[in-house]
Order: structure tokens, then sequence, then C-alpha cells
């Protein structure tokens, strides 16, 4: 794809998403891998439900922005972590949806494990809900920097990590194209709801 249908992707990817309350007003940032060593990003403080093609910008794989005069979401950086982490991810979204940030905080412990869920198969790799998705929560950080060198170490001991939430912040979760992350999101967002659903009848 070329940067014009990559930065459409990221328009109608904000536009579903603040649609379902999962990015609210500014919150909330999406890219995609341009190249082997750039990648598109939405820029700071915009609305997500109302992105145009000048609400994106071109950073290399360091977080800096190519493009002078656009500054870049300050969490740059925890996006292209994961496109050098592997070059078969092609898109990352980071939302702040409502379940998210509540059972982020709900949870005490250091990771949620969903098990036995149908949805489960949602996830790339995953075929059978016979299986366990750990999902680790990394207390919230204003040093994006210092939070990326929690967060990867976390990356390089499971290879298989389809996400992780940021207590009392949000989701990333990330795939090869905008659609599985769409897809992800979605299926993350099901998961959420259920757990807290699970958790207000059980603390009765």
């Amino acid at each position: 794809m070329n940067r014009q249908q990559l930065a459409q992707e990221i328009i109608d990817a904000g536009r579903f998403l603040y649609g379902r309350g999962w990015s609210p007003a500014t919150s909330s940032n999406y890219s995609t891998r341009l190249s082997a060593s750039e990648a598109l990003l939405t820029v700071s403080g915009k609305h997500k439900g109302q992105l145009g093609p000048d609400d994106v910008l071109a950073t290399d794989m360091d977080g800096n922005s190519l493009e002078p005069g656009k500054k870049p979401s300050a969490e740059t950086l925890l996006h292209t972590q994961l496109y050098r982490w592997k070059p078969e991810i092609g898109a990352v979204l980071h939302t702040h949806s409502v379940n998210a940030t509540v059972l982020s905080r709900l949870t005490l412990a250091d990771s949620l494990v969903f098990a036995d869920y149908e949805l489960q198969k949602a996830f790339s790799g995953i075929t059978t809900h016979e299986s366990q998705v750990l999902v680790p929560i990394f207390d919230n950080d204003q040093d994006i920097a210092r939070l990326a060198t929690k967060v990867q170490p976390w990356l390089d001991e499971h290879p298989d990590c389809v996400g992780y939430l940021i207590r009392g912040h949000g989701l990333y979760t990330w795939g090869p194209r905008m659609s599985d992350v769409l897809r992800q999101v979605e299926a993350f967002e099901f998961l959420f709801e259920c757990e807290l659903k699970t958790l207000s009848i059980t603390r009765r």
C-alpha cells in the first residue's frame, strides 16, 4: 500500500473506534508500518473521530518526526518498539476504552489471563478456546522511554503476545494488517466486558 492508502486506513480506524466509544476525544493513537525504517502515526492531540489526511505523519523507528511542523504522539516509541520487535507487524492500535481502563485498575496482579472463551480464536495464532491468552499490565508512566524499557523484556520472553494493558490508561494491540488489529480490539473489548461483568457478580 502507498502512503495515501495507509493514511486512509488510520482515518477509517479512528472513526470506527471513536464510534464504539473506545477512543474518546483526543485520546488514543494509531499507526501503520510505512517501510522497513518508517512508520505512519497519528499526530498529537487530534480528535480520533475527525482525522483527516494531514493528521498523520511519518516517523523513524526511534519515534522522531520526519515531517517538520508535525508533532508525533508522546507514545510513539511504544509503536515503533513493536515494529522493531517483529518485522511482520504492520499496524498498531492504542485505545482508551472504559472497560480496559477499569479492568486494569481493578486487577491487582501484573497480568490478566483469558481462558476458555470462544472469542479467543479472534487473536492471531489462537485456534481453540482450550487455550490461555496472557495479557500483561504495566503501570502507567509519563516517561514513555522508561515504560518502553519495561515492555521490551516481556515481549522478548513472550513472542506470542498479542496485546498489553497500561494500568488506568488503555490497550495496545498489533498485527500484520489494520483489519487484523481492529478484529483484535473488538475481541479484547468483548473479553474485558465479560470479565468485568463476572467480577460484578462474584464480588457481591
